[in-house]
């Protein structure tokens, strides 16, 4: 096995150094093309830290749900979901977050990273209500680091092109994942059928 070990060796193997549009992007706000971005985006991974290690969370609503308080605070709804809160403790226990943002049809996705804290104000989480529903958190985003990331991932993978779209029939059903790690103890065929009511009357 051929180990990298070093900063030297690694960069060594990544030659010419990166073209000046690879770096001179990144900043430490929101610029205004930045923000159109974030405001046409409907889904965000979002990444965390803490003592047990490394967590990466999928966050998604409607375009433009992480909103722009500053060109140097964002503020992301908690919406209801499973209440493991993973991401949120870890939060609590370590500041460091990175986002990023997809959107559908465009090539172009957009990251930030920063320094994030939750908040229970009650007047804030009125702001985000949906339906009546107010998120139960919010966390609050010190942007450190923004840029845009180039079209190539996407282009490879060719993740928003139709004729790559995967028949969710040809997948393990969430039901099926679960009996089969519990022993037939949770989840299920009546898992599968009872998911998309008890989704859509808690989305918000």
């Amino acid at each position: 096995m051929h180990e990298i070990t070093s900063l030297e060796a690694l960069e060594a193997l990544y030659q010419p150094q990166p073209a000046p549009a690879s770096t001179v992007k990144v900043t430490d706000h929101i610029t205004l093309h930045y923000a159109a971005l974030i405001q046409a985006s409907p889904f965000v991974a979002l990444a965390t830290v803490g003592p047990e290690g490394l967590d990466c969370s999928p966050r998604g609503d409607l375009p433009g749900f992480v909103r722009i308080a500053d060109p140097r605070t964002l503020i992301l709804p908690d919406r209801r979901g499973n209440n493991r809160i993973d991401s949120l403790r870890n939060v609590v226990r370590d500041p460091r977050v990175a986002l990023l943002f997809l959107i559908p049809g465009s090539g172009t996705t957009f990251r930030v990273n920063g320094r994030a804290v939750l908040s229970a104000d009650p007047d804030l989480l009125e702001t985000f209500a949906v339906d009546g529903k107010a998120p139960r958190t919010a966390m609050i985003v010190t942007v450190e680091e923004a840029y845009f990331q180039c079209a190539r991932a996407i282009v490879r993978s060719g993740l928003w092109k139709p004729e790559n779209h995967i028949d969710p029939k040809s997948l393990p059903t969430p039901g099926a994942m679960l009996a089969a790690v519990t022993a037939g103890a949770v989840g299920g065929e009546t898992y599968d059928r009872e998911w998309p009511d008890r989704a859509a009357k808690t989305m918000w």
